[in-house]
């Protein structure tokens, strides 16, 4: 049982009044030396509990705060059970702001910490992917400049592939500006009723010759003349669809299936793109949609991909209020499935 400082001053108090009262009754009887006797008593008595109501009140949990304190320099943020017979709610309350508001500092510091890897990271990563297209580009251009000008075949050709280089450095850089304003908040979804079968048609339309290299069929699973009205941005779903279907391409197997399905919920249409292909191991799942993460890093530069793309799409359907969930297994295939409202 705890006493608080009130408890202990009415403890301390009862105790002087019944030694004092006892005195006082036998006081008559006392002589000279009996008096000096008793006085020394209540003296000590006095001494002793106001000593003890001062070493278990106060003294004892400055030391836990100290110890607190000690404790918090080694990062030690587990709570001490203080073991005190008395308790004195202001030092005990210092001592638990003390923790709480070192531990709130040292979670800013380990946010902050990550943060900066994130960044170094990050800066590392934009500097490979833009370095890439840039000396691509400059190559051809040098060697032009050096003499294979004059041969048309070899002009066309390097130019041709000065453009492709440049091309793609415009489209990272496109995918990082849309990355950043899609971080600040400051992209407005241009939401309206559309036919999102009609949509996945042209998308699929799009990439088949794509898909027809790599022998892969695209399914989607709509009938020719059915129409499956949602209330979004069209276009930034299209971006959807197409990175979605892209990556279900380039990660596929050969004479493998991508399907794309429409399920009708009473609000909200599940949208599932799904694949047969290589699959995706359990500790690379939760990062997919990490910025230039790739999973085969030895393909990386194989791919005309910015490693942007699912990033992208992570942050255009959480702007619709949604989230891409992910099912996936090694030779097995990859399912990727969100959802969006129905046409108003």
């Amino acid at each position: 049982m705890n006493f608080n400082s009130r408890t202990l001053a009415v403890l301390t108090a009862l105790a002087v009044a019944l030694v004092l009262t006892a005195f006082l009754a036998l006081a008559s009887s006392f002589s000279s030396q009996g008096l000096l006797v008793a006085l020394i008593i209540v003296f000590i008595c006095c001494f002793l509990l106001i000593y003890f109501s001062y070493e278990a009140l106060v003294f004892r949990e400055v030391k836990n705060v100290y110890s607190s304190l000690e404790k918090i320099k080694r990062q030690d943020f587990k709570k001490v059970e203080t073991k005190s017979t008395f308790s004195a709610d202001p030092l005990r309350k210092i001592k638990e702001d003390i923790f709480l508001i070192a531990e709130r500092k040292q979670q800013e510091i380990d946010e902050l910490k990550r943060l900066q890897v994130m960044r170094r990271e990050f800066l590392a990563d934009v500097s490979h992917e833009l370095k890439t297209p840039i000396f691509a580009a400059q190559g051809f251009i040098h060697t032009l400049l050096d003499g294979a000008m004059d041969d048309p075949n070899v002009r066309d050709k390097f130019l041709q592939k000065a453009a492709k280089s440049l091309d793609g450095l415009d489209i990272l850089v496109q995918d990082l500006i849309s990355i950043s304003q899609f971080e600040k908040g400051v992209v407005k979804m241009a939401r309206r009723n559309f036919d999102a079968a009609q949509l996945v048609r042209e998308v699929a339309e799009q990439l088949e010759q794509k898909a027809s290299a790599h022998e892969i069929t695209l399914h989607v699973e709509v009938a020719p003349d059915e129409k499956i009205m949602l209330y979004a941005d069209p276009n930034r779903i299209r971006q959807v669809f197409v990175n979605l279907i892209d990556n279900a391409i380039k990660y596929g197997r050969k004479g493998g299936n991508i399907w794309i399905t429409f399920d009708e919920g009473r609000r909200k249409y599940t949208i599932t793109v799904k694949d047969d292909g290589k699959g995706i191991a359990l500790e690379h799942i939760n990062r997919i949609f990490e910025r230039f993460y790739r999973i085969d890093k030895s393909r990386a530069r194989d791919t005309s991909s910015t490693g942007l793309g699912l990033a992208i799409c992570k942050h255009i359907i959480e702007a619709h209020r949604s989230f891409i969930a992910v099912k996936s297994e090694l030779n097995r295939g990859t399912t990727l499935r969100f959802k969006l409202q129905k046409a108003k």
